[in-house]
């Protein structure tokens, strides 16, 4: 699943592809909200990143359409 996570104060946002579920990435981030946490997401390449819970403006779920290839006529 495609995922984009915009941090407050930072000009880009952080985007990638994990193997995670909505479901499972939704409880990580309100688990480390209650606690003032950080989470700690891994994407499919094997990278992990932590994210400050706290610093988080929104986050993006979806799949990464495929874009055609080619020219059209």
């Amino acid at each position: 699943m495609d995922i984009r996570i915009g941090i407050q104060h930072a000009p880009r946002e952080l985007a990638f592809d994990t193997d995670s579920s909505v479901a499972e990435i939704e409880q990580k981030f309100s688990s480390a909200l209650a606690a003032n946490g950080v989470v700690r997401i891994g994407d499919s390449k094997g990278q992990e990143y932590l994210i400050p819970a706290a610093s988080v403006a929104y986050i993006e779920f979806g799949t990464a359409q495929s874009r055609p290839v080619g020219f059209v006529s």
